[in-house]
């Protein structure tokens, strides 16, 4: 199901032969860089980069034998260069190798999900304008609270996927270096030169003090990045699911020709897409927290990271493009029934009113309290009696001695909940 919604390049992206060949694109880097150092014959290194190759299932079976995945790399990439193979991998460890490719990975997942975030926030910006002026019920705990526009969400969700652009941009800074310095990270076996050819040739940054690893709250900065964007995807599925349910049903998923909701029921149209994605975001979440788990290690240096990284971050990468993708293909497909909003508005009777007739009557020089207290006696009421709560408030002689009757119709209008809409528009979108 996942790989409906995914760009093939990100499941791709973690599948064995990507990995290989980026542990092999750090080795042959730094045999450029010994060779440029003049520590071994350049002979050798064209050698190298014509022969250099492997097979998954011969490391495989290798691996089997030797129990080190670096080491059975390794052995299956030397029986197909020969002689020269014994300058691959010269003074290096197997993090050297493993955390520098693995960086090299993220980057370009990073650079997929950054293109998902951008596409989203284009159909999060014409939902806005096309529904800019649609208005509806603005609620707080789940209550009708004042009118607001349906298009004002896309803007709160438009901000909301700007700031994980921003997020996942600074992780993919943060996590884009590598490390080539060796077994506790004192470069003993390797030259500080050598590292730097090799990391500028992948355009990647040194890490400044490897020990034996990249170190690991870059990571969890990472993984959080993508777990708050799953975070924002889920609080968008969330508001999709509580406009879709029968009682609300102001927007909805898209429900295809062909598409059925329940095996039982054929009425059923559910928000089966925003639930998946609701679930997933608890998944991308659990990952965070298992990559901040990772930044302790044993004297800085063990490998306790490692097993947990081959799931999390593959994972995460690959069920946020999917999440975001398959977000965007909700929200640009969507059922609106901006009709079903305004009836929704009249079902509390005008009660969304009750500010502004508070803050006329404390103008006219009433005590706040009296005139808050007043205006809750007319709404409790018309909440039992189901009477408009301006007729209400015109019966009650209390309020009319203050508010006269044209003033007080005056204050049922929709059009001050709407005046400093462009307002808000421009601060988000700007000009």
């Amino acid at each position: 199901m996942i790989t409906r919604y995914t760009r093939p390049e990100m499941g791709a992206l973690w599948q064995d032969e990507a990995r290989f060949n980026r542990w092999l694109k750090v080795e042959i880097a730094a045999c450029e860089a010994w060779a440029e150092l003049g520590q071994i014959p350049k002979a050798a290194v064209k050698v190298i980069k014509e022969k250099a190759a492997f097979n998954v299932a011969r490391i495989d079976e290798i691996e089997a034998e030797v129990k080190h995945d670096v080491i059975a790399f390794l052995t299956a990439v030397n029986e197909n260069i020969g002689p020269e193979g014994r300058y691959v991998h010269k003074g290096l460890t197997s993090s050297d190798i493993v955390d520098t490719a693995l960086s090299l990975g993220m980057r370009d997942a990073a650079d997929i999900i950054i293109a998902d975030i951008k596409n989203l926030l284009k159909v999060l910006k014409k939902q806005a304008l096309k529904y800019k002026l649609t208005p509806m019920m603005g609620r707080s705990h789940g209550v009708h609270a004042e009118p607001m526009t349906f298009g004002l969400k896309f803007v709160l969700w438009y901000g909301d996927m700007q700031r994980n652009l921003e997020r996942m941009t600074q992780a993919r800074e943060t996590i884009s270096v590598g490390k080539l310095s060796g077994a506790v990270g004192t470069f003993s076996n390797v030259p500080p030169a050598l590292e730097e050819k090799v990391l500028k040739k992948l355009k990647l940054k040194p890490e400044p003090l490897a020990t034996q690893v990249v170190q690991r709250d870059r990571h969890a900065e990472y993984l959080s990045a993508l777990a708050i964007t799953a975070a924002c995807i889920e609080k968008i599925s969330v508001e999709m699911r509580h406009l879709q349910r029968t009682e609300v049903r102001e927007a909805e998923e898209p429900f295809s020709k062909g598409q059925k909701g329940s095996s039982a029921m054929p009425h059923k149209r559910n928000p089966v897409g925003c639930e998946n994605l609701s679930g997933l975001a608890r998944v991308v979440r659990g990952n965070a927290m298992a990559g901040l788990e990772n930044i302790a290690l044993w004297h800085e240096r063990d490998i306790s990271h490692s097993s947990v990284e081959r799931v999390i971050i593959p994972d995460s990468t690959i069920l946020v493009d999917y999440m975001l993708a398959r977000l965007t293909r909700i929200l640009d497909g969507m059922h609106v029934y901006p009709e079903r909003m305004l009836r929704n508005m009249s079902i509390s009777r005008n009660l969304h009113y009750s500010q502004r007739v508070l803050l006329a009557l404390t103008e006219k020089g009433m005590n706040r309290d009296d005139a808050y207290l007043l205006v809750q006696r007319n709404a409790m009421e018309s909440w039992r009696t189901e009477v408009d709560f301006r007729e209400r408030l015109a019966a009650d002689a209390d309020v009319a001695a203050v508010l006269p009757s044209d003033e007080l119709t005056a204050l049922f209008d929709l059009a001050p909940y709407l005046e400093h809409v462009d307002y808000v528009y421009k601060r988000v979108f700007g000009k």
